[in-house]
């Protein structure tokens, strides 16, 4: 019997192609919304692994219960916080599509953080008032340390534009260890050594039970006063009201935020609790990141790559843990 991916979500014609370029011979790609519920039913039972955007939105009521022969469950998108996954069947792995759009994202956050350390958008507004602050000190990065929370495939993408500027690279992923090269990498344990060396902290771990609200008021206080803060995974990482405070109290400390609490795609609404963006020390954007030509095709082939994996008998990389699967 050929080997079927069942894609969950609807996908235009340039789209189709790319996934059918991109899987080839090893599998038939099988979309459910072309088809009657009976079809939709049989292809889930029959798939060898799904594609899906959102299974809370692409399937319908208890259709998730047809899954029951996938080897892989595969998300196109690397954040799936908001997915209800408690209602995807126990026994089949998860996988988000890790750096799905790390390469974008990484420039966003090198841009963000350029813009914190030169000073740009405060000398601009100042030269708008008719100021012209020539004399006043920005900041170079060369010799700094770049901290990244998060060394997947973001975190790693922006640690390749660091170097390049001559930062140190100091990182923590789950495992401490990496094959890409770092100055020192550590485990989540490690974290208050992470916050105490960083010049520039980037986050970009998934948000998960274990990363809401990680960085508190605590954690904010063992970095350096005039460190920038770039968040560029999800909001709920960070504590509100902290941040807020401390950027208050720390007027030298930039926090670049392109991941907020409260946004469109994921809660229906933007909405901010505290004034942020009145704060000469933040630059924000709307989390367009990723908002970039071909991203999509990208991000089809790099999660049709994991379901090619899996259907060669490889382990797929970006399996999420039982600690992740409890949203």
């Amino acid at each position: 019997m050929t080997d079927t991916i069942a894609v969950t979500f609807n996908l235009r014609p340039p789209e189709r192609a790319v996934i059918a370029d991109a899987i080839g011979t090893a599998a038939r790609p099988v979309y459910l919304t072309d088809l009657d519920d009976a079809g939709r039913a049989q292809a889930l039972l029959d798939a060898t692994a799904i594609l899906a955007r959102d299974t809370g939105k692409d399937l319908r009521p208890n259709e998730a219960r047809h899954i029951q022969s996938a080897r892989l469950i595969q998300f196109i998108t690397a954040g799936i916080d908001f997915v209800p996954l408690n209602a995807l069947p126990a026994g089949i792995p998860v996988a988000s599509n890790g750096g799905a759009y790390a390469e974008p994202m990484a420039e966003h956050g090198l841009a963000m953080v350029l813009a914190a350390a030169k000073r740009l958008l405060i000398e601009h507004a100042a030269l708008a008032r008719g100021e012209f602050n020539q004399l006043t000190r920005n900041r170079t990065l060369a010799g700094k340390v770049c901290g990244i929370l998060g060394f997947g495939g973001i975190g790693v993408a922006t640690a390749r534009l660091m170097r390049a500027l001559g930062m140190r690279i100091h990182a923590i992923n789950r495992r401490g260890r990496s094959d890409e090269p770092t100055d020192w990498i550590g485990c989540v344990a490690d974290l208050d050594t992470l916050l105490a060396a960083s010049d520039v902290l980037i986050i970009s771990t998934p948000l998960t039970p274990a990363t809401e609200n990680l960085i508190r008021a605590r954690e904010l206080g063992l970095m350096k006063p005039d460190a920038i803060l770039v968040n560029l995974a999800r909001g709920e990482i960070i504590q509100e009201a902290a941040l807020f405070a401390h950027l208050q109290a720390h007027p030298a400390f930039f926090a670049c935020i392109d991941a907020w609490w409260v946004e469109p795609l994921r809660h229906g609404a933007f909405r901010i609790e505290h004034p942020f963006l009145s704060l000469p020390n933040v630059i924000g954007s709307p989390h367009n990141s990723a908002s970039v030509p071909g991203v999509t095709a990208a991000a089809l082939r790099r999660a049709v790559t994991n379901i090619h994996r899996v259907l060669a008998g490889e382990a797929p990389h970006y399996v999420l843990g039982p600690e992740e699967r409890m949203s």
